[in-house]
């Protein structure tokens, strides 16, 4: 299967896993609300890594499904809090009306907070790992990258930067966290969805996730500079507007784009060892650079 058709496959599975374990029933309006925001969009990008990470390890395909689900619905869940009014404050999601403009800011609220429970209630309730333990840390691993050691914690820091310069070194923390920490448990979840890998292996596959994650970053704000509203299906040019620090407005176009290539040279080096299980891996690196929303 080529890398597309791979791809779709894994965006249509996620979408069907997604479709099937969101609920539909009594309260109505909060389920039709998180159903509007986690349906008929998006890219999957980190149901795409956790799939993939997990060809390194022979994990089985419907285990996968259950972690990508979770990671996904936590990504869902940051998206619509991030859109809210006391957050980024935007309009416009995945090309339709954000999730606090369609329904209202109560219940969009209360959207975030049911997917991320939602989320950890199917990691709890699905066998992903044949030992319990390994289970348990899995549980523990997506609960730090979504709290204040990690994507939680980063948007903290991308509020207190706005109008502020912050220096590379700074910009890279942040990102680390928000960005950074959700893409770092995706391939890491997908890895223990399957046989264990030894120390060296987690630890270069989580090297590739560090270095993935700020690519995508980077790779964001230089479509924000660049691309069109209806392109993105959100408001483009939004974090210039702000006056947020961005790779773009601390390093400039040329640079960011340079900085780009730097961090795909890097993810795809910390693939090596892991030679042609980690095709799909590699792939999808590349897909993140020439994405165009």
């Amino acid at each position: 299967m080529d890398f597309a058709a791979w791809m779709e496959s894994i965006q249509q599975r996620t979408e069907a896993g997604l479709d099937q374990r969101l609920p539909a029933t009594a309260p109505q309006r909060l389920h039709q609300a998180m159903r509007y925001a986690a349906l008929g969009g998006g890219k999957r990008v980190r149901p795409l890594l956790c799939h993939a990470a997990g060809e390194l390890c022979g994990a089985q395909t419907d285990r996968l499904d259950v972690a990508a689900a979770a990671v996904e619905l936590i990504h869902i869940y940051s998206l619509v809090h991030d859109d809210l009014p006391c957050m980024d404050d935007d309009v416009l999601r995945r090309g339709k009306p954000t999730c606090h403009v369609e329904f209202d800011q109560a219940t969009a609220l209360l959207v975030g907070d049911a997917l991320q429970a939602l989320a950890f209630q199917l990691l709890a309730e699905h066998q992903l790992a044949d030992d319990p333990r390994r289970q348990l840390a899995m549980i523990a691993s997506l609960a730090r990258a979504a709290g204040s050691r990690g994507m939680a914690g980063g948007q903290a820091i991308d509020l207190a930067a706005v109008g502020r310069t912050l220096t590379l070194e700074e910009l890279e923390f942040m990102h680390i966290h928000k960005t950074g920490a959700l893409i770092r448990a995706a391939c890491l979840l997908g890895a223990h969805c399957g046989a264990p890998m030894p120390e060296a292996s987690l630890a270069g596959l989580d090297r590739y996730a560090k270095f993935s994650g700020l690519l995508f970053q980077v790779i964001d704000d230089i479509l924000d500079a660049e691309a069109t509203t209806a392109t993105l299906g959100k408001t483009a040019g939004k974090d210039a507007a702000r006056n947020k620090p961005t790779y773009v407005s601390l390093l400039g176009l040329t640079r960011a784009k340079e900085t780009a290539a730097e961090l795909c040279a890097a993810a795809h080096d910390a693939l090596a060892p892991f030679g042609a299980t980690a095709r799909r891996l590699h792939e999808l690196t590349d897909f993140i650079v020439r994405r165009s929303f």
